[in-house]
């Protein structure tokens, strides 16, 4: 089934008669055409593409071929407003995370009597969750160029260079693996700078201590997500258990995902460890999330899940334990996986045994 039948598969009854599509992502997750301007719209008879002349062409030829491509000349919101009659589609859902203020209110006014529903993101983010072979192909991709990135710069790095030099050649060798674009700003910070979860690669001589990289590549339009924390220089004592600690806990975490797994369960299982070797409250966020089109997507490892929240099978997520002390360092280690019905899929297959560099 594809994507845009899944869609049609779950208008009406309860739901909406027809999807107004208006975000990137989900458009290219419904068509499988990436396009920047236009709509979609979907029905439980027709559905369209609706752009203007300069994807036109593209899209005609690139789309799902169960989407009539038009580029209307007297508008697209006419254009759409005119089939949503025709289609007799008493009720519209809209993307309440995506779609515009201003642009609902015209789209308010071009349809008078058609009720629109704000549960278009909702329906589609769940529909994204559980990943085709395809999207499991490209994304197996992905973090395929990831592991060799990590490989490679293991080589490179050199006591002289920058936090930003480490995160350009990152960059730049999984460029010339294929990658069509990072999946987002990756993280290279060394040091004290390495506390920070999220930090941003610095113009500055690399630090002696924990130099922690966050990085991903996008294949076909989906991501790959890994962190691998190095030490530069020798560790000591402490370094050595605060890794080892992280270590011990994305490993009980992995031992519990499977289908039926509790989302609070699986987090709960890493921080418990964490919290009983001493640093309880350094490990201030989510276990992981999900990954496919969009780099942060459902479902979340988080302990304040909903207690009926669980794993299924083909669902794609993080496993990302850290450990952070604010001023001094910090360390992360991070493996992509797909969920299966006796357990998962470790798609990183990146040493995580503890390394020294220099």
């Amino acid at each position: 089934m594809t994507h845009l039948e899944k869609l049609k598969s779950v208008l009406g009854g309860a739901n909406p008669d027809a999807v107004i599509i208006s975000s990137g992502i989900n458009q290219r997750y419904i068509s499988g055409f990436p396009f920047t301007d236009g709509y979609l719209l979907v029905t439980r008879g027709k559905s369209y593409l609706v752009t203007d002349f300069r994807y036109e062409e593209a899209a005609r030829a690139g789309a799902d071929p169960g989407l009539e491509v038009s580029a209307p000349q007297h508008g697209m919101l006419d254009f759409i407003a005119e089939r949503i009659f025709a289609d007799e589609c008493r009720s519209v859902a809209f993307e309440e995370e995506a779609l515009p203020y201003a642009a609902y209110e015209k789209f308010r006014a071009a349809l008078p009597g058609v009720e629109l529903v704000p549960v278009a993101s909702a329906i589609l983010w769940g529909l994204r969750e559980i990943k085709d072979d395809n999207e499991l192909k490209n994304i197996a991709a992905a973090q395929d160029i990831a592991d060799a990135a990590f490989e490679h710069i293991l080589k490179f790095i050199k006591p002289d260079m920058t936090e930003r030099e480490v995160a350009l050649e990152l960059e730049f060798f999984m460029r010339g693996q294929g990658a069509e674009a990072m999946a987002f700003e990756t993280i290279a910070v060394s040091g004290s700078a390495s506390s920070m979860p999220h930090g941003v690669p610095r113009d500055r001589k690399l630090e002696r201590g924990f130099l922690t990289m966050d990085f991903g590549a996008k294949v076909n339009g989906y991501c790959s997500d890994m962190t691998r924390t190095v030490v530069l220089g020798s560790a000591n004592a402490d370094m050595k258990r605060l890794y080892n600690t992280v270590l011990s806990a994305q490993l009980a975490a992995l031992e519990v995902i499977r289908e039926g797994a509790g989302l609070s369960e699986v987090d709960l299982t890493a921080r418990g460890i964490i919290d009983r070797a001493g640093y309880e409250g350094c490990f201030g966020h989510k276990l992981g999330h999900g990954v496919g089109l969009f780099i942060h997507e459902n479902p979340r490892l988080s302990p304040t899940a909903p207690e009926d929240a669980r794993l299924v099978s083909g669902q794609v997520v993080t496993v990302e334990p850290g450990i952070y002390i604010a001023g001094k360092y910090g360390c992360r280690i991070e493996d992509l996986v797909c969920v299966t019905k006796d357990g998962l899929i470790n798609l990183t297959h990146s040493p995580k045994e503890l390394i020294e560099l220099f």
